[in-house]
């Protein structure tokens, strides 16, 4: 199906945009899978005990992504880009409660590797520190910040970030190395 026909991804979330109520039911069956991996990506790098579930992560984003009533969509990179953001913030509200509820804890190193395996074992992240670390790199550099949001977190390939941000592809490229770079030193 073209990505422009009514019923398409994209054609769902121009409707949503707007103000068709319909079209996020419609669209969230379509997008259901790729926000479960994104999900059990994101899991999969917590700890072993972590009492979040992929299924309630995606509930809780969706709730979310459905009160996003000022959303211009553009298309499917950008929706997948913003239900990256919106899952990286429910993991890290949620790390913050438990933080709060049982001061220390471990630490974790993180790898900012986007080409990872299904079945690799990768350290969890601290999510509260990556966090952190972006919201500094965001204050020196946004877009950066949004290259590492959209490559690690929503799991875009290079293309699609550029489409996102409406940059060059050897732009991302450039600034992808930079960032993790910066962040690399950051988290240490």
């Amino acid at each position: 199906m073209p990505s422009d026909a009514p019923d398409s991804i994209t054609g769902l979330l121009l409707k949503w945009s707007d103000g068709d109520p319909a079209a996020i039911e419609r669209l969230m069956p379509l997008v259901y899978d790729e926000l479960r991996r994104l999900a059990v990506r994101f899991l999969r790098r917590e700890r072993a005990n972590h009492t979040l579930q992929p299924t309630a992560l995606i509930n809780e984003a969706y709730l979310r992504l459905v009160d996003q009533q000022q959303v211009q969509w553009q298309g499917r990179a950008q929706f997948y880009g913003l239900a990256a953001r919106v899952m990286r913030n429910i993991l890290v509200d949620h790390a913050r409660s438990q933080q709060a509820a049982k001061r220390g804890g471990q630490q974790f190193r993180v790898s900012l590797d986007v080409d990872h395996r299904v079945g690799d074992a990768k350290p969890p992240i601290e999510f509260i520190a990556v966090h952190e670390a972006l919201e500094r790199l965001a204050a020196i550099d946004a877009q950066k910040a949004q290259i590492v949001e959209l490559r690690f977190f929503g799991g875009l390939s290079i293309e699609e970030t550029a489409e996102v941000l409406h940059v060059g592809h050897a732009t991302v490229e450039r600034d992808w190395k930079l960032a993790r770079a910066w962040l690399g030193r950051e988290l240490k």
